[in-house]
């Protein structure tokens, strides 16, 4: 299928920061092709991952010259999607309701459609195995870090912290993103992190085997974060094994999306979702978590609307 967009997308008027292929090692562009950046996250996350996979299918599938970002997570990538610097961005859910409906952290509506609701992200509140942090109270009084400034990372943990009684002049908040989280921990410079993420995260996959780690659960704080901010927010659980740990562990899912800028073309935002799920299975070897996308749930990103050449796109391979 290599080739099958050339010469189609000209004139996109995208605005595309080109320090981005020295930042994530994008590689030459092909002479006259388009050059196009999904917004990941931290290098050892899912986004980051999942996003440098898809990136080299579309280029590939395409002919387009597509590259990862590195980014602090969803704020900002919703950010860069909506002023033109990023044609797909990763995104949790319920940052990208705020985004929609302007909410902070954002100062207006952004101009975002979602193309697919691809996995469920879980909360992990991360301590290593011989802690005497026991439960979500065990954090007053301790260095933690709560995720980069600005993240989606940030939001959930302030709303968890708030549905735990905890203050967040109650602990000291090293606001660090998943690479800086790992290695805090790591250094004994942080008691605990929290990081909202797919299943497995490899950062904290490889953090395992160097560190045993146990999560703490997150159960009671749920519904009430839930009925807060829209019932975008669900039980679940982190399974036993998975990073090592002894039992499985209650905790809190959010689903997350790829969007798009309302303004994007409809033939890329079709032919991309065409490469989303034909790459699917193969991009799955690489990142567990994207062989979770399910044609039949991507659909469901209400409030956030679907691009219209999304919508399109699922009438059309509609089993």
């Amino acid at each position: 299928m290599t080739g099958r967009r050339s010469g189609v997308i000209s004139g996109l008027g995208l605005v595309v920061l080109l320090v981005v292929v020295a930042c994530t090692g994008g590689g030459d562009q092909a002479p006259g092709s388009e050059r196009h950046v999904i917004a990941g996250g931290g290098t050892t996350g899912v986004y980051y991952n999942y996003g440098r996979y898809l990136a080299a299918s579309m280029s590939e599938e395409l002919d387009l010259t597509v590259v990862v970002a590195e980014s602090n997570g969803s704020v900002e990538n919703l950010e860069q999607v909506a002023a033109g610097e990023a044609l797909l961005g990763f995104t949790q859910g319920d940052t990208a309701v705020d985004a929609v409906g302007g909410h902070p952290p954002f100062d207006e509506p952004l101009p975002i459609r979602a193309v697919a609701r691809v996995y469920d992200e879980f909360v992990h509140v991360v301590v290593p195995e011989d802690s005497a942090i026991e439960e979500l109270a065990d954090l007053r009084g301790r260095r933690v870090s709560l995720g980069a400034s600005g993240s989606g990372t940030e939001i959930i943990s302030q709303r968890i912290l708030r549905a735990a009684d905890l203050d967040l002049s109650e602990l000291e908040n090293a606001s660090l993103g998943i690479d800086g989280s790992i290695e805090a921990l790591l250094a004994g410079e942080v008691d605990a992190f929290i990081w909202v993420g797919g299943l497995p995260t490899p950062g904290l996959s490889s953090l395992e085997s160097q560190m045993s780690i146990r999560l703490l659960p997150v159960e009671e704080q749920v519904d009430e974060i839930n009925a807060d901010h829209g019932g975008v927010y669900r039980h679940a659980v982190v399974p036993k094994g998975m990073y090592g740990i002894r039992e499985s562990v209650p905790a809190m899912a959010v689903p997350n999306y790829l969007v798009v800028s309302s303004e994007t073309p409809d033939e890329l935002v079709y032919e991309t979702l065409g490469v989303l799920f034909d790459e699917r299975l193969s991009i799955a070897r690489h990142v567990p978590a994207a062989g979770l996308l399910d044609r039949r749930r991507a659909i469901f990103t209400e409030p956030v609307e679907l691009h219209e050449a999304a919508a399109q796109y699922y009438r059309d391979t509609k089993h």
